[in-house]
């Protein structure tokens, strides 16, 4: 039977999983304990298959912590972590001599329970981010966030009319070409009299 948690929580399962248990076991026994956002580096930079089935469950638990309980992400830690057995599917391979090698495709379900640090926990952990730099990081992340959100809340309406000045600019322009083409006409037609003339005399 798992442990009792005093502390706000979410959890996330993952039913019939094409892993065995054992193999979930190895990968649990890694990221139990830690705090979420470590948990998933571990997860993402390991090499076992059934890092990715964990990931997804970790990830599912995230998200039922935060829309559900409304608790915030990087104060959460793995507080349980398991995986039990599931039903075994019997298969088999035929070799020479008329033997029959058994094959046994395993199953498991795999359980994940995220916390909400205690208080005292939270300030140690901070304290912990600030000297190795990565509380700050954080903090600017969600300034950066805050400010991006009040800028496009007073950002001005777009305009859909066009304005008038840029139309009279649009004329404008058209009415120099066509002076242009005015000029290079009648230039070309005073040159075609003056050789006109010229053969006459």
């Amino acid at each position: 039977m798992a442990p009792t948690i005093t502390a706000p929580h979410a959890r996330a399962t993952a039913r019939y999983q094409h892993v065995s248990a054992s193999k979930i076991r190895q990968v649990l026994a890694l990221v139990k304990g830690l705090p979420v956002d470590d948990a998933i580096r571990l997860l993402q930079l390991s090499e076992k298959e059934a890092a990715e089935d964990i990931l997804k469950v970790l990830d599912s638990a995230v998200a039922n912590a935060e829309h559900n309980r409304q608790l915030p992400a990087d104060e959460l830690y793995i507080a349980l972590a398991w995986a039990d057995e599931g039903p075994t599917r019997k298969w088999g391979q035929p070799r020479a001599r008329g033997r029959y090698f058994r094959i046994r495709k395993r199953t498991s379900h795999i359980t994940i329970v995220v916390a909400r640090y205690e208080e005292d926990e939270l300030e140690q952990l901070r304290r912990k981010q600030e000297s190795t730099g990565r509380g700050a990081a954080v903090q600017q992340r969600r300034r950066a966030d805050r400010v991006r959100k009040s800028r496009a809340a007073a950002a001005p309406e777009e305009h859909d009319h066009d304005h008038d000045h840029e139309v009279d600019e649009v004329d404008e322009v058209d009415e120099v070409d066509e002076v242009d083409e005015v000029d290079e006409v009648e230039e070309a037609e005073g040159a075609e009299a003056d050789d006109e003339d010229g053969e006459d005399k």
